[in-house]
This record gives C-alpha cells, sequence and structure tokens, in this order.
C-alpha cells in the first residue's frame, strides 16, 4: 500500500463559539480524492487552511508525510502541498505568467531567478487551463473565472503531491467546471497526487470524488468512500432538505424536491 501522504490523527478543528466537534480521523493516499461536503458554516474552509498549516487545529494532528505539520518549515510544506483559496486577492499588478510562476516560489533560493524550465511548467499549466493567451494580461483586468483558472494554473505549475482546493469550480461556466475537475481526477488517478475538494455541488461530488466527508453545523462528522457515505438519509440530514436519489447508467443522482426545505419527515 502506498504511504500516505497526509493523516488526520483526532483532529478537531478550531472554529470559535463552537464546542468541539467530531475528531477526524484518516489518511489519504496517493490515487485518492476526498470531497468536503456540507452547508455554509459547518467549517469546511476552516478545515482546509487546518491542512495547509495556515490554522491550528484545537486538538490532534495533521502529519504531511509522517512528519507533524507544525514542526515542518514553510518552504517544506509548500513543496508538498498546493491550496487554492476560495477567492483571490492581487496585492500588487502583475501579469498572468508572472503570477503562474509564483508557485516555483518554494523551489527557489533567495534571489534566484526562475529558469527556463520553470517558465516551460507555467506555461504548461496555462495552456491546460485555457490561459496561454492571455499570459500577458495583467492579472487585475481578469474576469472571476479567468481568475479562479489561473489559481489552478499556479498550483499546476507549483506540481505539489498534495492538492488542497476551496469550490475550485467557483465562477466557473459549466465547461470550465466539467474542465477543471477531469484535470483532477486524471492528476489524481496517476496515483502521484491526492487531492481534498470543498464542494456545493452534490453530483459533482459523487462523480469526482473517492471518498467524501459530511460536515454538520453542529461538529459531527462521518466519513468514507463514497458509495459508503453518499446515501439519501444522510445526505438530507447534511442539508436539511428533501432530494430524490436517480440512478443513471453515469452513477446516482441527486435533485432536490422542491418546495420541502425543513420538511424532513422525522426518522
Amino acid at each position: 500500500m502506498s504511504s500516505a501522504l497526509l493523516s488526520l490523527e483526532h483532529l478537531v478543528i478550531d472554529i470559535p463559539g463552537r464546542a468541539d466537534g467530531m475528531a477526524l480521523d484518516f489518511a489519504l493516499l496517493p490515487g485518492q480524492c476526498w470531497g468536503l461536503l456540507g452547508p455554509n458554516g459547518a467549517g469546511k474552509t476552516t478545515l482546509l487552511h487546518t491542512l495547509a498549516g495556515l490554522r491550528r487545529a484545537r486538538a490532534g494532528q495533521v502529519l504531511l508525510d509522517g512528519v507533524g505539520l507544525h514542526s515542518l518549515p514553510r518552504r517544506r510544506i509548500a513543496q508538498r502541498l498546493g491550496l487554492v483559496f476560495q477567492d483571490h486577492y492581487d496585492g500588487f499588478p502583475s501579469t498572468v505568467l508572472e503570477t503562474a510562476l509564483i508557485g516555483r516560489h518554494p523551489f527557489l533560493h533567495a534571489w534566484n531567478m526562475e529558469t527556463a524550465e520553470d517558465h516551460d511548467l507555467a506555461w504548461r499549466a496555462l495552456a491546460q487551463m485555457d490561459l496561454e493567451d492571455l499570459a500577458r494580461r495583467q492579472v487585475q483586468t481578469l474576469s472571476g473565472g479567468e481568475r479562479q483558472r489561473l489559481a489552478l494554473a499556479t498550483l499546476l505549475t507549483q506540481d505539489p503531491p498534495l492538492w488542497l482546493l476551496d469550490e475550485p469550480t467557483n465562477h466557473l461556466d459549466l465547461h470550465h467546471q466539467v474542465a477543471v475537475l477531469d484535470l483532477v481526477r486524471s492528476e489524481v488517478a496517476s496515483e502521484r497526487r491526492g487531492a481534498v475538494l470543498a464542494l456545493h455541488d452534490l453530483n459533482l461530488a459523487v462523480t469526482y470524488c473517492t471518498h467524501l466527508v459530511l460536515m454538520y453545523p453542529d461538529g459531527g462528522m462521518c466519513w468514507g468512500r463514497t458509495e459508503e457515505i453518499f446515501h439519501l438519509q444522510a445526505l438530507e440530514r447534511l442539508f436539511q432538505q428533501k432530494l430524490e436519489l436517480l440512478d443513471t447508467r453515469e452513477g446516482p443522482w441527486v435533485r432536490p424536491v422542491p418546495g420541502s426545505r425543513g420538511g424532513l419527515d422525522a426518522g
């Protein structure tokens, strides 16, 4: 069996004003894509930031390649994991290409410039995200969807084995949503990488994720392989919404029952 890229040991995330939630215990292996599902405020972004070492856990620990995350230097962490935020803020003017090249900074020593190989990685990443023709554009002129694709291109340029993605389909049209998640699935399926994705779309989650974590607002959680976790009762409780589960040739498909919000049957 492959060594875990990431391990969670009795991990309790820290959400101010909320009592301790359930402790998470699982290992993420190369070839796995874990989806985080839950309503707003359940802690999906907090969990991703904790896994990236940007927030302290209330209890437990995160291991990166078997080593405690907070005992590793930030440079080493940045070489091994990449985080795509839900929203993006540009602190200074830069072109699309210059922004993608930020992904190589964890591998550069002080005052070193990017190499020809670094530039090749960035150009390939921009091409994968349909941004090659915009390479000389200023980032501030991009649309929200283009900016999201640039964040993913920067991650591709960084080329870490572990991807943490907070709503990676945010701002994207349907074509680019599918293209991005196809790319994630392809990269993960190669067993070079693993990924954790916070998603709102149940159907994208069941289509692209090998494993799921259901995160409830009260701190409760359940997790496991997608086929074990993705069932109607658990999803209805998660979103407080009556749902209908359809069987298709491509697998299960979920749609809401109109007018049924808050109308779940007891038991």
